[in-house]
């Protein structure tokens, strides 16, 4: 038999103050808060919040080992994904206590146990969000270089077919010149045999 906690028991037994700290672990998953007293919100806490450890887990083992305890399956499925996904930036305190005065038919001392859902705080989350931007930005900047390294050889490629282009063009443009020398100096060559024979003609 475990050793049971110090001072009196819930119940009247082992058995029994199980069952109840099952039950109210129930309620708060369901409800996200419940008001007891301060004996039981205390003797809650531990047992509520290492069950969200078991929910944060998430494998098959976790879930069969909280179904032993809870019995509803509504209520652990809601536990596995609602509440979970909520704490999962969070590293433990996922219970509050708040005293709330006595109660008023015999004077216990009264307690509201809620769920912590709300984000940790503003400059974790700031972190959180530095750190995600940091993994986006790593696998582009990695791809960056690759397309710099493609466009390289594609900008070295360029020159040489301006350089191939370069020499087309001058013998294009070489040759008009050429023809416009042969037609200027074909004229004057027929012109040539004819300055003979007019100073033949003089002679006689």
């Amino acid at each position: 038999m475990p050793t049971p906690t110090k001072g009196p028991r819930l119940g009247g037994g082992p058995a029994h103050e199980r069952l109840m700290l099952a039950n109210l672990a129930s309620s708060l998953f369901e409800h996200k808060r419940i008001t007891t007293t301060v004996t039981k919100a205390k003797r809650l806490k531990p047992y509520a919040e290492r069950l969200v450890t078991f929910a944060k887990r998430g494998d098959l083992a976790s879930r069969r080992r909280v179904l032993g305890l809870i019995s509803n399956k509504g209520v652990v499925h809601e536990l596995f994904t609602d509440i979970a996904q909520a704490v999962e930036n969070r590293d433990g305190g996922y219970t509050r206590i708040t005293k709330i005065g006595n109660r008023k038919g015999d004077n216990a001392p009264m307690a509201v146990i809620e769920l912590v859902l709300e984000p940790v705080s503003a400059k974790q989350a700031v972190v959180a969000e530095a750190t995600q931007a940091a993994a986006k930005a790593a696998p582009a900047a990695e791809e960056a270089p690759e397309t710099e390294a493609a466009e390289a050889p594609a900008a070295e490629e360029a020159p040489e077919t301006e350089a191939a282009e370069a020499p087309a063009a001058e013998e294009a443009t070489e040759a008009p010149v050429a023809e416009e020398a042969a037609t200027e100096e074909a004229p004057a060559a027929e012109e040539a045999p004819e300055a003979p024979a007019a100073e033949e003609k003089d002679a006689k």
